[in-house]
């Protein structure tokens, strides 16, 4: 795939910005989630033994210097963004050749491994810190690692099978394999940009609609187990008739044509469609009267698809029509001497109608951006603040009608 495509930051915009993704960086220590576990459900916790027992055979595994070779030929050869395999696929892979093999170095029976790979959810294994795949040689030197929880300090095995609890806050020195819930649509690779937009581009003209041109964010949402971040903006609406918000539209690596991009850092400029006109119009003439939110998330599980405890959610929408009355959503508008124009708009709905299930990760909730002018905050050359939980700021962005 095109790596060095048209992306875009991770908020609330992005349509290009060529180049590769960077390395991620360790969470700031002063600002990382608590490294400790919190209390967990029966399902949380037969999640985390399922898949604590899948890290550990295969960290057994890999003790075999044959095996070590398979495994390294095929993460090297994965087309799939940070070289990702999807780990029960890769168990079943040439009549179940990996499952086998785990069986007879762990000893374990494989009815008992497919039972653990069964039950716990979609995994997917890779080196999530860009230093530690280009370190691994193939040797025996690494360790087999999961986390039941964004953030959460990790556990690993090496290869002998022994059990270390690593820090939440950095990667350690030896190489990390990660087997950690799908975030990867390995169905569905990332779409190519439908025009160019660095030199010598050019293409079709996009559509006309609301478009993000610049953001920041004040960290990156992600801990280190999980590799790069995957950032989202979602367009949200009224659901039918009801209190509830819909997504309407997804802004991200995984969605379509003028809406994909794909964050590098925590600061980006381009251009990326969030909802064209036509989308904006229909949505108005569905619902008159009725606003829309723009929602950044980093996303953690299934991409364009919000996942995410509805409480959460009212309460943090809550905390935000508290500060700032009827003015944190947006509407377009004609302003004259200057053209279309979107602003501050009252927005009505609290409640999140997002498929979440307590076995998978949250999406990390970035924020809901409110214009600057609301917020009395201002920064050169932006003018909608991302607000997060707690009415923390989270980042600013630029949004236009174009």
């Amino acid at each position: 795939m095109f790596r060095r495509r048209c992306s875009a930051l991770a908020l609330l915009v992005a349509v290009a910005a060529c180049g590769d993704r960077d390395a991620p960086t360790s969470p700031n220590t002063s600002s990382a989630p608590a490294a400790g576990p919190a209390a967990v459900s029966p399902a949380d916790a037969g999640e985390r033994q399922s898949r604590e027992r899948l890290a550990r055979r295969f960290a057994l595994a890999l003790a075999d210097p044959g095996f070590r070779a398979s495994v390294k030929s095929q993460l090297d050869a994965s087309p799939v963004r940070e070289h990702k395999i999807h780990f029960q696929r890769f168990l079943k892979r040439e009549g179940g050749r990996a499952l086998r093999e785990l069986a007879r170095i762990s000893r374990d029976p494989e009815a008992i491994i497919e039972t653990d790979a069964g039950k716990s959810v979609a995994l997917e294994m890779y080196f999530p810190v860009p230093e530690h795949r280009a370190k691994w040689d193939g040797g025996a030197d690494l360790l087999v690692a999961t986390a039941l929880r964004d953030g959460e300090a990790p556990v690993a095995f090496d290869t002998k099978g022994r059990r270390e609890v690593l820090s939440a806050a950095q990667p350690p020195a030896t190489p990390v394999l990660a087997i950690e819930p799908v975030e990867t649509d390995f169905d569905a690779p990332a779409p190519a940009a439908p025009f160019l937009c660095c030199a010598g581009g050019g293409g079709p003209t996009p559509p006309t609609g609301l478009y993000m041109t610049a953001s920041h964010f004040v960290q990156d949402f992600e801990g280190w187990l999980k590799g790069s971040p995957e950032y989202e903006i979602h367009i949200l609406g009224q659901s039918g008739q009801t209190d509830s918000l819909n997504s309407y539209q997804c802004a991200g690596e995984h969605a379509g044509g003028y809406y994909a991009f794909d964050q590098n850092n925590l600061d980006w400029t381009g251009s990326v469609l969030l909802f064209s006109q036509q989308q904006l119009d229909s949505y108005k003439s569905q619902h008159p009267n009725q606003n829309f939110r723009i929602l950044a998330l980093e996303d953690d599980d299934g991409a364009c698809a919000i996942r995410m405890d509805n409480n959460r959610f009212k309460t943090f929408i809550t905390v935000l029509q508290n500060s700032y009355p009827n003015l944190t959503g947006g509407k377009d508008t004609t302003t004259s001497g200057i053209g279309k124009i979107v602003k501050r708009a009252n927005a009505l709905q609290k409640i999140l109608r997002a498929a979440y299930s307590f076995i998978t990760t949250q999406d990390d909730l970035i924020g809901n951006a409110v214009e600057d002018v609301v917020t009395g905050e201002f920064h050169t050359g932006f003018n909608w603040i991302v607000k997060g939980e707690s009415n923390a700021t989270n980042g600013w962005i630029k949004l236009q009608m174009k």
